[in-house]
């Protein structure tokens, strides 16, 4: 395959997601679920903090770059209640509404904000060249998931704990330990959008 076919092939691949069927739309976004609940499942556990390290990043900002906003939110709402509900399919093999309201579910949260963000610039910034969606996917990622995410974990030990953390006692348990793993999931996410996302 020369480049001009794949380019072709990109974006006729591009056009058959955005012009297919509703229904389509909807097993797609029951599969990014699927994907997300996957990259739940490998973990690093932490000893310090309750949270820990999974492979969900890449699944949540790959949702909203190949589903567009509506459908990549649809597919986190999905993960979301499903796993409340009756998949055990959060974070270790968890499920339950205690895992929302507990330390990781701001993050969950988060993923909704991330997937409409990356949806939206799929839909309208879809030619940006590498370097500036790694920019964008890097906003999401500690803007609009570690923000809601580390508001969540604030308030669970300080709730449930009686413990009001301090800034950096918060971005050691929430943020610092997995900054060089979302960098790597951020640059793969960014690489997704570069071979999938038609540029013209």
């Amino acid at each position: 395959m020369n480049i001009n076919t794949f380019y072709i092939t990109r974006r006729q691949l591009f056009n058959k997601i955005e012009e297919s069927t509703t229904t389509f739309k909807i097993l797609m976004s029951i599969l990014m679920a699927c994907l997300t609940g996957i990259m739940a499942q490998i973990i690093i556990p932490l000893p310090f903090t309750p949270i820990p390290i999974t492979a969900q990043t890449f699944a949540v900002l790959t949702a909203g770059l190949i589903l567009g906003k509506k459908y990549g939110v649809l597919s986190q709402i999905i993960y979301i209640i499903a796993g409340i509900l009756f998949i055990p399919w959060f974070n270790g093999g968890h499920g339950g509404i205690e895992l929302l309201l507990g330390s990781t579910g701001g993050y969950l949260i988060g993923f909704i904000f991330a997937a409409y963000f990356m949806g939206y610039i799929a839909e309208n910034r879809s030619n940006c060249r590498f370097r500036k969606m790694t920019l964008f996917t890097t906003i999401t990622t500690f803007g609009l998931i570690y923000v809601p995410g580390l508001i969540g974990l604030a308030a669970f030990t300080y709730f449930n704990q009686g413990i009001l953390l301090s800034i950096p006692q918060l971005l050691v348990m929430g943020l610092v330990p997995f900054f060089i793993g979302d960098i790597i999931k951020i640059l793969a996410a960014s690489s997704v959008s570069k071979v999938f996302l038609p540029k013209n």
